[in-house]
């Protein structure tokens, strides 16, 4: 492709054209039947299905010289090779969409898919564009690296815990491990401030850049990673399958997050920048805390740690 003004008007388009096909069958029943399976393991819903193919129709009809990486195709590459990838997530919130509520969206990041020396291939730290559009309103956000958000953010500037607006998600969870280490933090903010499950990674990042929401906090892999025996607790829960959010799920919002102000890392503090967004499943998930201002992030990462050693004292 040319110029960077070409990714950033192809990733706005494309999502607006998602949108306009999507938007049309929110709260459909019909949306709820199973079509599959994804890469990564979750179940595809038949409006999954109709957004990925016309993601596939779309860019091979506008942009045949260009990657895609989706939840339920996996890498799709033009055979004479391409100079930048797309790393979409259709409907990021399938199960909200199928409800009809608001908690849903597009989500679609622009890296070089050749961006030189990394050995996984493009990185978070690679991406170059972040644009995200809520199905339902319509609602924009295109973040573009060192470049600053449009439009412009209103970040919380709540530093106190038990005044904090924040989400999680229990999707594919096993919730007794998940409540002992998030259970403080819930048990702290649920009166003075205010504990979502929006079901939408996507959405709930966009709302730190609208000061809706204070913070993020998605520990799933890092309780995979330090805790003896959650992995099997997760395939149980996931039907065989670890779920948690992958590369396609954060690589738009954290750019947005990150270009806003807000601070992004993983659940243990650090940053998301040296992971690869090409891939799906376990070993590519991404745990995640985002939050409006650094004291705030700092707090919630102490408590995470306090948590997570709680789960480890308790299944032994």
């Amino acid at each position: 492709m040319g110029p960077l003004e070409s990714p950033r008007a192809l990733a706005l388009e494309l999502a607006g054209a998602l949108r306009a096909e999507v938007a049309p069958h929110l709260g459909g029943d019909a949306g709820r039947a199973h079509a599959g399976e994804a890469v990564g393991g979750d179940v595809t819903f038949q409006i999954d299905e109709r957004a990925e193919a016309f993601l596939e129709r779309f860019l091979a009809e506008r942009a045949p010289d260009v990657a895609f990486y989706s939840e339920d195709r996996g890498l799709v590459s033009p055979s004479g090779g391409a100079e930048w990838v797309l790393v979409v997530d259709p409907i990021d919130g399938t199960r909200p969409a199928i409800a009809g509520f608001e908690a849903a969206c597009v989500s679609v990041a622009a890296a070089p898919l050749d961006p030189g020396p990394s050995p996984v291939g493009p990185t978070m730290g690679d991406v170059r564009i972040g644009c995200v559009v809520e199905i339902k309103s319509g609602q924009t956000f295109v973040g573009e690296r060192a470049a600053g958000l449009d439009p412009a953010p209103t970040l919380s500037a709540n530093v106190d815990l038990s005044r904090m607006f924040w989400a999680y998600g229990l999707r594919g969870r096993p919730m007794r491990a998940i409540a002992e280490v998030v259970g403080d933090l819930i048990d702290a903010s649920s009166v003075g401030g205010g504990t979502f499950d929006l079901g939408s990674a996507t959405f709930d990042m966009t709302r730190i850049v609208t000061g809706q929401l204070d913070a993020y906090v998605e520990p799933g892999p890092r309780i995979v990673a330090d805790v003896p025996g959650m992995r099997a607790a997760f395939e149980r829960v996931g039907g065989g399958a670890v779920l948690n959010n992958s590369p396609y799920d954060l690589a738009a919002a954290a750019l947005i997050v990150e270009e806003a102000g807000g601070v992004v890392t993983d659940a243990y503090g650090e940053p998301l920048g040296g992971r690869p967004i090409l891939g799906s499943g376990a070993d590519y998930q991404l745990s995640c805390v985002a939050a409006a201002n650094p004291e705030l992030h700092g707090a919630i990462l102490r408590e995470l740690d306090a948590g997570v050693q709680r789960l480890r004292q308790k299944v032994g």
